[in-house]
């Protein structure tokens, strides 16, 4: 059953695209997906290509894929290891969300971090304190990991 709506949302996700996003299966395996994300524009990640790895368990929909940034970036609810602080992706998935909606709720933590809740506490704080320096260093690091 979870292969079936897998399969389902990659053909919606080939007919409808998201905005600024692509995702596919990697080779064969239909649970295991590349995905990439352009840096949303008014974000200090415009300009970047973010490439991430989507893992399906074996009952999606009714588990929430876990999903992870292979490319490095500073934001302060993604992990450096690429873990994403993103609550539909733990207590608040529901089988009613797609991946496609789950790629924009991503990009629309790329425009608007939640530093109440971070994973990255430092980021946290550097964004509360002084979010000039915070939006430069993501920049930087944009150009630097993801340019």
């Amino acid at each position: 059953m979870s292969a079936r709506r897998i399969q389902k949302e990659l053909s919606d996700l080939q007919k409808d695209s998201v905005d600024n996003c692509s995702a596919g299966p990697r080779a064969d395996n239909i649970y295991i997906w590349d995905a990439m994300i352009m840096g949303p524009t008014g974000s200090p990640y415009v300009g970047g290509v973010f490439n991430l790895e989507i893992h399906f368990p074996v009952d999606y929909p009714f588990k929430a894929p876990k999903i992870m940034f292979t490319t490095k970036i500073f934001h302060p609810n993604i992990s450096s290891t690429g873990a994403i602080c993103l609550d539909i992706l733990k207590d608040q998935w529901s089988p009613a969300l797609t991946i496609s909606k789950t790629l924009l709720s991503i990009c629309s933590l790329l425009t608007d971090p939640n530093p109440k809740d971070p994973l990255e506490p430092e980021i946290a704080q550097l964004y509360i304190d002084n979010k000039t320096l915070y939006e430069e260093t993501a920049r930087l690091w944009t150009n630097k990991y993801a340019s």
